[in-house]
């Protein structure tokens, strides 16, 4: 019983939830390197290596985060200021991730495990963007992102050939698509970010700025999935989905406004889980029937 609680507040932690948004892009990366669903070995080592990334990148965030959590109102619940969970824990946690993840990139080719110190760079650096760029919308999508070129490389063990074009497109189409609803999401936390001296679109310049600026990234999505297609001669189900997540995208920024943010938690949530999962479906379904 005791074991059972602590994995609960580990969960909630870390937010296992959310992996709904990085995981289908990274499998989108697999599939369309392998022209279909690869090999079964390669699809359970790169699903350990982004949930290990995920967790790992998590568990340092709330670790980075802490303090600041303790202050702000909207966190102050998380596990860690409340006392759930020591930040010993919770470090112990991360360096059981790093090494799994490690042991995953090992496991599925040399080109993985060269380039896991700089994705690195990216899993525990982006927590500290913020307090000195509002980049860091972008940094998170740029992150996140590395879960599509990083599921490409495990299974073709490139990433700078002209055939890796469609890797790149994935990672800017994530990159945008998470630095677009990070800056939806942080439009809660202004005053917050004002007062501890933090940075993001919404604090240093307006929320209705930040939330042009998402349909701008969201717009750039949508053209870079359908450079995607072009590029990997994708067929119409892929179009179908592509449709679908416009019109989802639509309706998501239809829910905020800057005088209306009461259902940002729909808008950030349930919309962007829909999302990825209807782009991984459409795509493998387009692989299927070519």
């Amino acid at each position: 019983m005791a074991l059972m609680n602590r994995l609960r507040v580990f969960f909630d932690l870390v937010k296992f939830e959310h992996t709904v948004f990085a995981l289908p892009f990274a499998y989108l990366g697999m599939v369309l390197a392998a022209g279909g669903w690869p090999a079964w070995g390669k699809f359970i080592w790169i699903t350990v290596a982004m949930v290990a990334a995920r967790t790992l990148a998590m568990s340092a965030n709330r670790l980075v985060d802490r303090e600041l959590d303790a202050r702000n109102p909207r966190t102050m619940n998380r596990p860690l200021p409340r006392g759930l969970i020591s930040s010993r824990a919770v470090a112990v946690y991360a360096g059981v991730s790093l090494a799994v993840l490690t042991v995953a990139a090992w496991q599925l080719n040399p080109l993985c495990l060269l380039l896991l110190p700089g994705a690195l760079v990216f899993l525990l650096g982006y927590h500290y963007t913020k307090r000195f760029t509002w980049l860091s919308h972008w940094i998170l999508g740029f992150t996140d992102g590395l879960a599509a070129p990083g599921a490409w490389v495990a299974v073709r063990g490139s990433i700078l050939t002209p055939a890796d074009l469609p890797a790149w497109l994935l990672l800017f189409a994530v990159t945008f698509w998470i630095g677009g609803f990070d800056l939806i999401y942080g439009c809660q936390d202004v005053d917050v970010d004002r007062r501890e001296g933090l940075h993001s679109i919404p604090a240093d310049f307006s929320v209705a700025r930040a939330l042009l600026l998402a349909r701008v990234c969201h717009a750039l999505t949508v053209v870079l999935l359908a450079s995607v297609s072009l590029a990997m001669s994708l067929g119409w189900p892929f179009w179908v989905g592509l449709a679908v997540i416009v019109a989802m995208l639509v309706y998501e920024h239809s829910l905020v406004s800057p005088q209306d943010l009461s259902r940002l938690d729909v808008a950030f949530f349930n919309m962007n889980g829909y999302i990825s999962i209807t782009v991984f479906a459409a795509t493998l379904l387009a692989l299927w029937v070519r």
